[in-house]
């Protein structure tokens, strides 16, 4: 018996304003997530995803959540979780730019029932005549470590 759980979160722009990562597990259960922030100028964009998979004696259980959101001008995110037979996939995007300066993040979160989750965020923001700032933050967990 398996039985799947499908959340999605909308997130302010106030939320951590760096990369960050989680995971933990224990028996037979394995949980994880990734998230993170750009900003540049009056722009900013963050993204998050975390997901869970449990075994146990009435059978396995798995979850996953993900979300975003974008500031400044010409700002858009967007979320989606799938179903796949196997488990869950999970992928946000937020960005927003204004005359070249511009804020992006992107995570994709995967949950494999009773096996795994594995997570990843990119982060990137650029103003004209500077370098661009890159992030990329992963984690993974599962059942038999």
């Amino acid at each position: 018996m398996t039985s799947t759980t499908i959340t999605r979160l909308t997130l302010g722009a106030f939320l951590l304003f760096g990369p960050a990562a989680a995971l933990a597990q224990s028996g037979g259960s394995a949980t994880g997530g990734t998230g993170g922030s750009a900003a540049a100028g009056g722009t900013s964009a963050t993204t998050l995803g975390t997901g869970g998979t449990s075994t146990g004696a009435s059978g396995t259980g798995s979850s996953l959540a993900t979300g975003g959101s974008a500031a400044g001008e010409n700002a858009k995110s967007r979320s989606k979780v799938n179903e796949t037979g196997q488990g869950l996939n999970g992928q946000s995007k937020a960005m927003a730019n204004d005359q070249g300066i511009f804020s992006k993040s992107q995570t994709k979160t995967k949950v494999r029932d009773g096996e795994s989750v594995e997570s990843r965020t990119k982060t990137m923001s650029h103003e004209p005549g500077s370098k661009p700032v890159k992030s990329t933050t992963r984690t993974g967990s599962s059942t038999s470590q």
